[in-house]
């Protein structure tokens, strides 16, 4: 069990990770390149978004230290993710994508889509994969979107069919929906 002086410095770090992100938030919304920022800065909002369940114990540290290093598989799902090894390879390729296209609408779908794809972590890609999108959705002016619990099941069986049959076109358009009716 930590000792009270302990835990005030693991909270006084993840306080310290919260200000980081909302910096590069801003900075993104201030007209800096988002790819750059994303990639500089994703490692550590993963580990803030999983810092308090080091915190109470539910994880250890070690699990959020870097990218996965065994397979994982996705319940309910056909999409094998990429293999650790192939995870190392993939992810300098989507952040060279992710410079190299210009329109932050492009950015954000196939940075959610490809991120989710390789599934670098253990836990938690969907979560990154949807702030990865946020962050790009916010470099072109588009207001931060929710996927809302009412749609979670097409926006599920979208993903799934883009991972499974290569179609990305279906997720794609319901995230255009999604994006546009966030008024």
């Amino acid at each position: 069990m930590a000792l009270p002086s302990e835990k005030l410095a693991q909270s006084l770090a993840v306080l310290r990770q919260v200000q980081q992100t909302k910096k590069s938030i801003r900075m993104i919304l201030g007209g800096s390149k988002a790819s750059a920022i994303v990639e500089k800065d994703y490692r550590r909002w993963y580990q803030e978004m999983f810092a308090p369940s080091v915190m109470a114990g539910i994880i250890k540290i070690s699990d959020i230290a870097g990218y996965r290093l065994n397979q994982v598989y996705i319940r309910n799902s056909k999409h094998t993710p990429l293999s650790p090894e192939a995870v190392r390879d993939a992810m300098p390729v989507l952040f060279a994508l992710l410079k190299n296209e210009p329109d932050a609408w492009i950015r954000a779908v196939l940075g959610h889509f490809i991120f989710t794809f390789i599934h670098p972590y253990m836990d938690g890609n969907g979560r990154m994969g949807r702030f990865l999108m946020n962050a790009m959705l916010a470099s072109g002016g588009y207001r931060w979107t929710i996927i809302s619990k009412d749609i979670i099941d097409d926006y599920m069986a979208a993903i799934e069919k883009a991972s499974v049959d290569g179609d990305i076109r279906e997720f794609a358009t319901l995230l255009s929906g999604i994006v546009r009716n966030n008024k």
